[in-house]
């Protein structure tokens, strides 16, 4: 409800079913997954999402972007932070997320995952993932050509980084929802640390 008038508005609706998507996905899987799956989730009548979306890939294409929005641009750093601090907060969200409600970070790299094994098949889908990559590469290229400019990062090929960083993300993401391999997202943080991170930093810094 907005605070203003206590009214259900637009918004307060999406996120409503964008949720019961969560929760009906995270129990039937993509495949087998129906409208009735998700009006079953939420208290709103299934109408409701008929009248909003039209039909089940329509809301999934909406889903996604919600589940993206829900990471892209949610870094928090102090004003003062240094620019090491602010790239291991951008990456610490990427592997660990940021805290939910309802639905661990984990939980909804599942679900994420599941959509984007569907991307190879779905020009759109692939077109709203490679967009995400695109943003999460490019807000960590900013923060390595910023300290290059500034003197406290050597001078590297951001743009190379910044996608080493991104791919080994993205693998080790994988291989925790796909084998069940729950300490590769720390093992990935640890190598980051010791063979990029490190090597960022001047001769006289390290």
């Amino acid at each position: 409800m907005s605070e203003s008038d206590g009214k259900v508005t637009s918004k307060d609706t999406e996120v409503v079913i964008m949720e019961a998507t969560f929760r009906a996905l995270s129990k039937h899987g993509y495949s087998d997954l129906r409208m009735r799956d998700i009006g079953e989730e939420m208290e709103l009548t299934r109408q409701v999402i008929h009248y909003h979306y039209d039909g089940k890939y329509d809301l999934l294409s909406s889903f996604l972007e919600y589940v993206i929005e829900q990471y892209e641009g949610s870094v928090e750093v102090e004003a003062e932070a240094d620019l090491r601090t602010e790239l291991d907060a951008r990456i610490d969200q990427c592997l660990f997320g940021p805290e939910f409600g309802e639905f661990t970070h984990w939980d909804r790299m599942k679900v994420y995952h599941e959509l984007y094994t569907q991307a190879q098949n779905d020009d759109q889908h692939r077109e709203i993932f490679n967009e995400h990559y695109k943003q999460l590469r490019g807000s960590v290229v900013k923060v390595i050509e910023e300290g290059i400019e500034q003197g406290t990062f050597r001078d590297v090929d951001a743009q190379r980084m910044g996608q080493l960083i991104t791919d080994v993300i993205h693998a080790a993401r994988g291989r925790r929802i796909s084998l069940g391999h729950e300490d590769a997202p720390e093992q990935a943080r640890q190598a980051i640390d010791e063979f990029i991170l490190d090597s960022l930093a001047l001769e006289e810094q390290q």
